[in-house]
């Protein structure tokens, strides 16, 4: 165990027992990657601090069932965004169809136009906001793909989704950021 580890352990132990202190320095840690997460699927910073405020109070209540299978920030970084989606989905509920009335399975196609753009010369920025454009459904799928490095299982679950959906969703927002990127 790291000393990283360690001092956060020792944190979350006096979190346990209600140290404001405490609560005080784990915040601070962590709230600029949680708002970042929660930003980039909800796409408002007033509303993004919301959720981040609200996912902190959660963690800190909910405290007892982080049992440390996982590290810390990424149990947290969970909650947000699982917080920061069920929030975009309420806000927008009448702006989007659901996301299984859109969907339908499609057999994988390994022959996209990847190849066609040179990433190289591609800037980080131009890429974040092409993923930014895409609609809803794509635009979180790549982030928690992308960004956050979830896998397609934990993504179908996180969207409420199938596999198949999972993986169709996946390879359309692909094929739509190439189209993008390639504008």
């Amino acid at each position: 165990m790291t000393n990283a580890d360690q001092d956060i352990n020792s944190l979350l132990e006096l979190c346990r027992t209600g140290s404001r202190n405490a609560q005080f320095e784990v915040y601070n840690r962590y709230y600029k990657p949680m708002f970042n997460t929660a930003l980039r699927i909800v796409k408002d910073s007033h509303w993004a601090e919301d959720i981040m405020q609200e996912s902190f109070l959660k963690a800190f209540t909910k405290l007892d069932s982080f049992k440390g299978e996982v590290t810390f920030g990424a149990w947290l970084k969970k909650i947000v965004v699982n917080h920061s989606i069920d929030n975009y989905k309420k806000i927008n509920k009448h702006d989007v169809d659901p996301l299984d009335n859109v969907l339908y399975k499609v057999p994988d196609d390994n022959s996209s136009e990847e190849s066609a753009i040179d990433f190289r010369d591609m800037k980080v920025q131009q890429v974040l906001a092409a993923i930014q454009s895409l609609k809803e459904n794509y635009r979180i799928a790549l982030t928690l793909l992308f960004i956050e490095g979830y896998d397609q299982e934990e993504i179908g679950e996180i969207m409420g989704i199938t596999a198949g959906n999972t993986r169709t969703t996946i390879s359309r927002a692909k094929e739509s950021l190439l189209k993008k990127l390639m504008e």
